[in-house]
């Protein structure tokens, strides 16, 4: 019997990469029911019929809510009954938000905020949210949206607690392979279409990780959060020359094309900052970051000793374990993407 039986999970943005995947990890459980929230309503169609056709004895227990998380009445409306919810509705391309910041403002933090009352209101047990290393030291509208999301998260987290209710926490997590618009797709696109591959700066790092993984990281920080908590998963990266080089060793060399970088792109990520580190507990695979537990009395404390503030360097894609090429190929091998598109079985992106 697992913490889900019988539960009523709701998804925002459910029917993403990270949605899709949690389907297949959850729905041949003992889970009672699942929601799917989203605003396409063509993706649940289409989800709909394929868990109708390959998953015909379970595919009832998924149930398909059309909202939006900047609309507070279709949250509520989706949020009846729900015991737990894993939070991924978001704008997440970079450039998109740099044109648009606006547009993610509204639906990170704006929606964010709006899905968290109405969980607290509805007496929602858990809720997960899922952020980005682009949160941490952001320079760009997307990873910005995404650290103030992660301070609403906080908030929220902070009354759901004195409340004695909803206990809330959040996911960091770099680069997901093979995710919805990420670059290993496109790599493999342009190798199909006898294309050189394009390339942003071959000297830039990235976290890599896979969907199982990002789903196996919302689960532990939901089977192990106290309220606020932040959830890190330790993560392998590579340069981009050498992830294009190992997408090559796989479907062919068309030769490659460097473009320079996208507008707001970092030259690496940071999943936890120094400051974070300070506050981080090692739990093997992940660190938790304690909320910070202070109130706005924190000026009357009295401070004996040293006073620290950061530690000595933050957690970035640039100082984490670094893979080959042939580390690199092993571990995009690990997607279901790849092993698919290596068998012959193409995507539509």
């Amino acid at each position: 019997m697992s913490l889900f039986n019988g539960s009523t999970l709701m998804i925002t943005g459910g029917t993403g990469s990270f949605g899709n995947t949690v389907l297949k990890h959850f729905l041949d459980t003992d889970i009672g029911e699942i929601r799917i929230f989203s605003r396409d309503e063509k993706k649940q169609d289409d989800m709909r019929h394929l868990l109708q056709a390959t998953h015909p004895n379970t595919a009832k227990k998924v149930k398909f809510y059309v909202g939006d998380v900047r609309d507070p009445r279709s949250i509520a409306d989706a949020m009846h009954g729900v015991d737990y919810i894993f939070h991924a509705a978001a704008l997440k391309q970079v450039p998109s938000c740099e044109f648009f910041p606006m547009q993610a403002v509204k639906t990170n933090i704006e929606g964010t905020d709006n899905i968290l009352h109405a969980a607290i209101d509805a007496g929602v047990k858990r809720v997960v949210c899922l952020s980005t290393d682009k949160a941490a030291y952001p320079i760009n509208a997307m990873g910005i949206s995404k650290a103030m999301m992660e301070h609403v998260i906080y908030a929220n987290a902070r009354v759901a607690a004195e409340r004695g209710g909803t206990v809330i926490c959040c996911t960091r997590y770099g680069n997901v392979m093979c995710s919805r618009g990420s670059v290993i797709p496109l790599f493999i696109d342009q190798i199909h279409a006898g294309n050189p591959i394009t390339i942003t700066d071959p000297n830039m790092t990235r976290f890599l990780m896979n969907l199982d993984e990002a789903v196996e990281l919302v689960r532990f920080a939901f089977e192990h959060a106290n309220p606020g908590d932040l959830f890190i998963q330790k993560a392998d990266a590579s340069t981009i020359g050498d992830l294009a080089k190992a997408v090559q060793k796989l479907f062919g060399d068309t030769g490659t094309n460097i473009i320079g970088t996208r507008h707001g792109e970092k030259l690496y990520e940071t999943l936890m900052t120094r400051e974070e580190c300070l506050r981080s507990e090692d739990m093997g695979n992940y660190f938790r970051v304690a909320a910070d537990s202070r109130d706005l009395n924190y000026d009357k404390a009295n401070i004996n000793g040293e006073v620290k503030t950061m530690a000595d360097e933050s957690y970035t894609s640039h100082n984490t374990k670094r893979l080959d090429v042939e580390g690199t190929v092993k571990k995009i091998k690990t997607t279901d993407y790849v092993q698919e598109e290596l068998n012959g079985i193409r995507h539509q992106n």
